[in-house]
Formats: C-alpha cells, structure tokens, sequence
C-alpha cells in the first residue's frame, strides 16, 4: 500500500547527509530498525523508489529519514537532494529484519547506521538501563552521522574506526578480528550488523571464528 507524505523539512546534518522530515499518515505504524520504500511524488519521477531505513522513534507525530547522498552515482539521492518542503513523497509499508531484541554489539558502515539510529533513540526514550556497544566505521570523521548525539547516549560504548584519516583519538583501518574480539564479551551476545556488502561478509566470517550462532546475528544489508 502506498501512502503520500509532505515533506515539512529539509536539513543537510553533514557534507554528504541529508535529513527529511515529513508528515506520518494516521494509523502508520513501524518498529525501530525497518524500512520503507520512498518515491518522489513528481511527473516522471513516482516510478523510481528506494529503501530508506526510519530515524524517527514510532511514537513521533513525524516521520524523519537520514539519507547518504551519493552524489557521483547519478542515482536515486541525487533526486532527493532537490526535493524541498511543500513536496511530497510516496511510501509504502514498513519492511525489514533489524529489530531490537536485547542488548549486545551494534556494529555499523557508513550509512548503515540509520536502522540502528531509531532503536538507540527508543531505548534512551524509553529509559532502559541495558548497556550496548557501537563499533561505527567511516572513512573521516566528517563522514560520522550524528557523532555528537551517539557519543552522548547514556549507556551506549561507541568505538570509532577511520579508514581514510588518521587521528589520534579514534581506531584506524577496519574492522578486523581483533576489534570484534575484544569488543565481544560472549558468544551469546546479539550482533547487529548493517553496512556494505563486503564489510558484512567479513564480519560475518570473523562472527564464525568466534563461534556466534547465525541466530545471534540480526542484520540488514544495503
């Protein structure tokens, strides 16, 4: 089912990041962690869509998207880039498996941070007490989305890894065994892991060497 939305905001939060906030249509109901499929309400434009995770908590009366422009790929964030309040956008039903199922390790690329962002939001909402850890990779930290408001969650332990950037106060490189080693405490901790491709692939291998069951492990890949 589709539903129009008016976008009543537009902010870029950092030099490739934009954030979207629209209307929420009566009765939309979504758990922290999904989806939706998002199309630009425009001639020539309503058959293309993307999946997009939600930022927003369920409770908000908005809906906000934290969107990765990739600008040198001439594709669908290109057009959003231009969209601009009074606009509006087509959605569908929430979709997705990343949901919050108790505390362990986030462990996020990039972009792969926006399903993660709505479960850390409704869990400092409501007030749990769960401690969890964050391993976030990045190529610089200007590439870090919402660093400020992730370092600053109570019981939230965020580990930074810049590939691209030295810098003394973070991680370099990937993420490797070793970072995931010593991040892990047990094997029967949750993993949610959200990122590329490749990153995912091989934190899944490094998850088998360290003997976590594949029922541990919640994931969306992008």
């Amino acid at each position: 089912m589709d539903y129009l939305v008016e976008i009543s905001s537009t902010e870029w939060i950092n030099h490739d990041v934009l954030q979207i906030i629209t209307s929420k249509p009566e009765g939309y109901a979504f758990i922290p962690g999904q989806a939706t499929n998002i199309a630009i309400n425009k001639p020539g434009l309503e058959e293309k869509s993307a999946p997009f995770t939600f930022t927003s908590t369920p409770d908000k009366p908005y809906l906000e998207f934290i969107i990765k422009i990739y600008a040198d790929h001439n594709g669908f964030t290109n057009e959003l880039q231009q969209v601009k309040p009074g606009d509006e956008l087509k959605i569908g039903d929430p979709w997705g498996s990343i949901e919050y199922r108790g505390s362990g390790i986030f462990i996020a690329g990039g972009a792969g941070i926006t399903p993660f962002i709505s479960i850390l939001r409704q869990l400092q909402e409501d007030r749990e007490s769960e401690e969890n850890k964050l391993i976030y990779a990045n190529k610089t930290t200007k590439d870090i989305i919402l660093k400020d408001e992730l370092e600053k969650m109570p019981g939230l332990s965020v580990i930074h890894i810049l590939s691209e950037e030295n810098n003394s106060d973070y991680k370099h490189g990937i993420i490797d065994y070793n970072t995931v080693s010593s991040t892990i405490s047990s094997k029967n901790q949750k993993i949610y892991l959200c990122g590329p491709g490749k990153m995912m692939e091989s934190i899944e291998n490094i998850l088998k060497k360290l003997n976590i069951e594949s029922d541990r492990i919640i994931k969306e890949e992008f």
